[in-house]
């Protein structure tokens, strides 16, 4: 498990926009990092929605925000139209990102599998906050609260 103030671990993962992405290209903003299980499952697509809802807000609390899970590319296409997602998704089918952050484990009934999770990552690369067992709902309004308590 990553902790706060810690370094957040670097990643190079498919984008839903086609590019690779890594952790550098957010050098200078807060980013808002988070791991789901699954596109269009109930609680995932309630989680992202209500990020979607307040992206602008969030964008302009210098933050962006992006979802890793270990759908396909294909998956998070089909996710981001379907819900008007804007922003990014990002694949990790192996699980290594998600395991490098700690978000994989045990999910009780639906067995081992990718951990709702949200890690805010600082300006600097440092992790600022880790937000465990996300309930989905209301969410993006927890971690705008926190982005604000930087201000």
């Amino acid at each position: 498990m990553i902790k706060e103030d810690s370094k957040a671990p670097d990643f190079s993962l498919q984008g839903s926009d086609g590019k690779t992405h890594t952790l550098s290209e957010f050098k200078g903003k807060y980013l808002v990092l988070y791991f789901y299980p699954k596109d269009d499952t109930p609680g995932c697509t309630t989680e992202a929605k209500c990020f979607n809802g307040s992206i602008m807000k969030l964008r302009g609390m210098g933050a962006e925000v992006v979802g890793v899970s270990a759908d396909s590319l294909e998956s998070h296409g089909k996710f981001r139209t379907k819900y008007g997602l804007g922003f990014l998704l990002l694949s990790d089918p192996g699980h290594e990102t998600i395991k490098k952050y700690g978000a994989y484990g045990d999910r009780g009934i639906f067995g081992k599998g990718t951990l709702r999770q949200t890690f805010v990552i600082g300006k600097d690369g440092k992790v600022l906050k880790v937000f465990e067992k996300v309930k989905p709902d209301g969410h993006d309004e927890e971690v705008m609260g926190f982005l604000k308590s930087l201000a």
